[in-house]
């Protein structure tokens, strides 16, 4: 294109004719006409609980949904808690949405794509044809919860986020893991339906958590299986669901939780139920009952 126009990129560098012809200059060259150089590739930095939304969107935890949520998605969230898809309400009622700043948006704007970048700085994803409108935060917090106070844990997140939202398909391009040892635990849905089907199970019931198992926990999945059982269910399976993703500080750790439960299941808690033990990859909401 340089070319074309009459310009040449070596004399404007300051390169000789003949040191042109070095494969060092041909590497400088390579880099200053690369995309990322000329600014064709804008990333966006994802925060903890946007990676962890990643991973829920890419594993195919809120399918039909396949990106974070664009406006008209977004309101459907929030207003009826449902997004609607082929003309069906599919329920959703909590927004999975990403924050960008006013010089975000002024990047993206126009954009066929954009890179979303792990906490490492890596790019994990990319979100196609971006659109982005304006975080209404009082709004979400409200419609969400049905309360607005500050020091709410999630809707302290909300306000600190971004003032507008970016929405679009996003396509992850690795599966997304922790390297904490956990990671064996940490299925997708197609997995977790392949398990049930290896176990035989004809009926499967979850549990989901974000605290220690207790008695009272307990109690609710012996009953669930004996009721199961009692209906001609022949081999009900439990599938023991605590939440991966983030949580408040003080918060009981994930490691410290999943040993309690591996600790409950080999001593027989759940008598002969057998029970998967595998981790659900969403940031912790504390919407209340």
């Amino acid at each position: 294109l340089a070319q074309a126009a009459g310009f040449n990129l070596w004399d404007f560098c300051g390169v000789s004719s003949k040191t042109m012809q070095t494969p060092a200059v041909w590497a400088f060259a390579a880099i200053l006409l690369s995309p990322f150089a000329l600014g064709a590739e804008v990333t966006l930095q994802l925060s903890q609980e946007e990676y962890e939304w990643v991973q829920v969107l890419g594993e195919g935890w809120a399918t039909p949904l396949e990106g974070f949520m664009t406006e008209k998605e977004y309101l459907q969230s929030l207003h009826y808690e449902h997004i609607i898809v082929d003309g069906k309400f599919v329920p959703m009622p909590v927004p999975i949405v990403k924050a960008c700043t006013k010089e975000e948006k002024a990047m993206i704007e126009g954009k066929d794509s954009i890179s979303l970048l792990a906490p490492d700085k890596s790019v994990i994803a990319t979100l196609s044809k971006p659109e982005v409108y304006e975080h209404r935060k009082e709004e979400r917090a409200g419609r969400t919860f049905g309360i607005t106070h500050p020091e709410h844990p999630y809707i302290a997140m909300i306000n600190q986020a971004g003032d507008f939202l970016v929405g679009g398909k996003v396509t992850v391009h690795k599966r997304i893991t922790y390297n904490d040892g956990m990671d064996q635990f940490r299925m997708t849905p197609e997995e977790l339906k392949k398990k049930f089907k290896e176990l035989g199970a004809d009926a499967v019931f979850v549990f989901q958590l974000r605290n220690p198992v207790h008695n009272g926990h307990a109690l609710l999945m012996q009953d669930t299986a004996q009721k199961l059982k009692a209906k001609g269910f022949k081999k009900p399976v439990l599938w023991l669901s605590p939440l991966g993703g983030w949580t408040k500080d003080d918060d009981v750790p994930l490691k410290t939780r999943m040993d309690q439960h591996h600790a409950i299941i080999k001593n027989g808690v759940f008598g002969d139920t057998p029970v998967v033990l595998a981790i659900f990859p969403s940031p912790m909401i504390y919407g209340g009952p």
